[in-house]
């Protein structure tokens, strides 16, 4: 478990729009998220402009959102739960509410009204996927592909289908170690309609498809857990294309200014966000709802996509995007030409079945 932290000392009190008094909440938070560009985000817009309104304020970054719901059952068991605010894909926050291990909130009395006047319910809309999740982002999965290992004489890939595709463009593909997306990507490569493929996927028979799709291609996939993998495979050269996330891909090519570049075909729809586990004790409640409350507020979210190219989550926060992350932004017309639709209650019923299949099928 990788672990940093970031301190700052000092005695002023601020309170941003206190949920309680000062000295009624805890002064440390463990907040759990994903490492790499994202987690840089969230800490330049919502974590060190809180501290310096509260610098009595201690937290401690966990890098373990991936492993959320296996590491939250585990304390839960133990009954001893030692995170705080936890950053969670919107399918594990689903399992997390049905499972008791995420507090249910009101979107109305924890977080703010938008700045336009309306209420936190219809500003965040349909996103709040759960009465647990406060939503934050809106992100793809997608594809980056070197430009500078596309064989001559041979278009970009510009096809999902491109990366079952050896003869035509050879090289190591990156893949998530898990079969969210993969899964998916498969069946439509193998032939299914976009509309049926979760109800393919449903079947025993449609996720022995898939995972032969998959294997296809297995000898030449390099599989990844971190969302930091793939640019760093990108980037040192170790494989032509790699799934990741498309804010991280945004940062090897703007940022770091490799020669990689976007393949939008497919790209497949999610959410990120905060649960609050069940169980914290009500100092530390009171200090993550004070964060929340400052953190989810319509500048807040805007202010992210300053730093990384996925859209907030609240529709007031849209129109405060700075103008030249909006083309990098997964939402943007031109990116959006084919997209695919993730089914989070599907994968919060499927996940640990299909999960357990996949994992067998990688050891063969």
């Amino acid at each position: 478990m990788k672990l940093t932290k970031t301190l700052l000392a000092g005695t002023a009190l601020a309170m941003s729009a206190g949920v309680a008094s000062a000295q009624d909440m805890a002064n440390d938070m463990t907040i759990v998220s994903w490492g790499g560009a994202y987690q840089s985000s969230q800490l330049k817009a919502y974590v060190e402009p809180y501290m310096a309104e509260h610098p009595e304020v201690t937290v401690t970054w966990d890098e373990s959102s991936n492993e959320a719901v296996a590491k939250l059952r585990a304390m839960n068991e133990a009954g001893n739960i030692t995170w705080d605010l936890v950053d969670v894909v919107a399918a594990d926050a689903i399992r997390l509410c049905d499972e008791g291990l995420a507090m249910e909130y009101d979107p109305d009395e924890l977080l703010a009204k938008g700045d336009d006047g309306s209420s936190a319910s219809d500003d965040f809309g349909d996103l709040i996927v759960s009465d647990c999740y406060i939503p934050q982002i809106v992100y793809s999965t997608t594809f980056g592909y070197r430009t500078d290992m596309v064989p001559e004489g041979v278009d970009a890939p510009s096809n999902i289908c491109d990366v079952f595709d050896l003869q035509k463009y050879p090289g190591k593909r990156a893949l998530e170690k898990r079969p969210i997306n993969n899964m998916e990507w498969a069946l439509l490569c193998d032939g299914v309609a976009k509309d049926e493929v979760y109800d393919v996927l449903g079947t025993p028979e449609g996720q022995e498809r898939a995972l032969a799709k998959l294997g296809t291609i297995k000898d030449d996939v390099i599989w990844w857990s971190a969302g930091a993998d793939t640019p760093q495979l990108l980037a040192d050269g170790e494989v032509f294309m790699g799934s990741t996330y498309n804010g991280r891909l945004y940062s090897v090519i703007v940022e770091q200014k490799q020669p990689v570049a976007m393949m939008w075909d497919a790209q497949v729809y999610d959410l990120d966000g905060w649960i609050i586990p069940e169980g914290l004790d009500e100092a530390h409640l009171a200090r993550v709802k004070d964060f929340v409350l400052f953190a989810t507020d319509t500048k807040r979210l805007a202010d992210q996509a300053k730093y990384i190219s996925y859209g907030p989550a609240r529709k007031s926060s849209a129109p405060m995007v700075p103008e030249d992350m909006k083309e990098h932004m997964p939402t943007d017309p031109a990116n959006a030409t084919n997209t695919f639709l993730y089914n989070y209650e599907f994968w919060a019923d499927y996940r640990d079945d299909i999960d357990a299949k996949f994992q067998s099928w990688l050891a063969q």
